[in-house]
């Protein structure tokens, strides 16, 4: 295997550990407003959310650090792809970037003033910037995989007509299967790591969220192969459809670890087809005269790929081990506690509980949502 193989498969392995990691706290944002609930109580609404954004406190930012690792992989390994990538699908990704920095700052800020208001337009730019970068990526993969129109000098057309151009049928299912399969893979992280009635209101949404994903991911998956796959793609194709069918199965019976396994197994395995889809092609040019990127115009020398893959034999294993180590320590399940009550650690299901102040008191550090806690 030589240089631009390997790190064309590195940079899929990136991808699919961002998702796979990412794709969880983006559901679980994505599903706020619909564990919140409507009843009159909007103390405990605010508890039950707080207790959903707690399951993702202490993992979510180092999540991120996969993004940071895939763009950086794709700028050192294939630079004119990533020149190319970035200057002709600039506006998806600049708002994918904002949501992200929005996300941020709807995260980090939610506990840092007492008062039930505050708390909820921060859930709302959660919410807004959960839903945004799930449906961006999917139609930014989708017509990546689709073709786009990159000429004879490797640039990629960025007019109107090229930009209304994304938003075709293929890449709007994209954004829509990406949007439900993130969407049904938060569910199954929230109900593996809550218990009480936060969990008992995520159970509420598995049968729409379950059609929608399975609806949705199948079209997208089926397309995918017919249209763009290789023989060896019909396995994980295969692999991701059955992913989807298992988690809703498994939540119904609720076996939490047994569904989000199968979750993660189908998001993993999109990443898979998409990419594999690609192989050699990284962008596939739509014109008659046009040149598309491939593994081979599109890498760096050989000196840069060897020192790169040197450093990542040594870098890569400690960032594993340093989340492994984070969802070890955070493992325990969380519950939202009524108003007022204590926060134990309940010895006998492990579930931390989230007991806020009434709204006029300064809030707990347990309502800080941070990578700290």
């Amino acid at each position: 295997m030589d240089l631009p193989v390997l790190w064309f498969i590195l940079v899929t392995c990136l991808f699919a550990g961002y998702f796979l990691l990412e794709g969880f706290d983006f559901g679980v944002g994505m599903l706020l407003p619909f564990l919140g609930g409507r009843d009159t109580d909007g103390t405990a609404r605010d508890a039950r959310r707080t207790a959903a954004l707690r399951t993702i406190g202490p993992v979510w930012d180092g999540n991120e650090v996969w993004l940071i690792l895939a763009g950086g992989a794709l700028f050192a390994a294939f630079p004119e792809w990533y020149a190319t990538l970035f200057s002709g699908f600039y506006l998806p990704l600049f708002l994918i970037l904002v949501a992200l920095i929005v996300r941020v700052v709807g995260l980090e800020w939610r506990g840092k003033v007492g008062s039930l208001t505050w708390r909820r337009r921060c859930d709302l730019a959660v919410t807004v910037s959960s839903w945004l970068p799930p449906v961006l990526w999917g139609i930014a993969f989708a017509n990546l995989v689709r073709g786009v129109p990159v000429d004879a000098d490797l640039n990629m057309s960025s007019d109107l007509g090229t930009l209304l151009g994304l938003f075709n049928p293929y890449g709007l299912l994209g954004a829509a299967a990406f949007a439900t399969v993130f969407l049904l893979h938060g569910l199954s992280f929230l109900r593996l790591k809550t218990a009480g009635e936060v969990r008992d209101r995520a159970g509420r949404l598995i049968t729409p969220v379950g059609v929608l994903a399975a609806v949705a991911g199948t079209a997208f998956l089926l397309w995918t192969q017919l249209s763009h796959g290789k023989p060896w793609t019909w396995a994980v194709t295969v692999l991701a459809v059955v992913g989807v069918l298992t988690a809703v199965a498994a939540m119904l019976r609720h076996h939490d670890g047994t569904a989000f396994t199968a979750t993660a197994v189908t998001v993993v395995c999109t990443v898979v087809l998409l990419f594999g889809s690609l192989y050699p092609w990284l962008m596939p040019t739509t014109l008659a005269d046009g040149t598309g990127l491939d593994i081979r115009n599109a890498a760096s020398g050989h000196y840069t790929l060897t020192v790169m893959t040197w450093a990542t034999v040594f870098v890569l294993p400690l960032v594993l081990l340093y989340q492994g180590w984070t969802y070890w320590v955070f493992r325990r399940r969380i519950t939202a506690a009524p108003v007022g009550t204590p926060a134990p650690a309940d010895s006998s299901t492990g579930a931390t509980t989230t007991a806020p102040e009434p709204p006029q008191a300064t809030p707990p550090t347990t309502h800080t949502v941070t990578g700290g806690e």
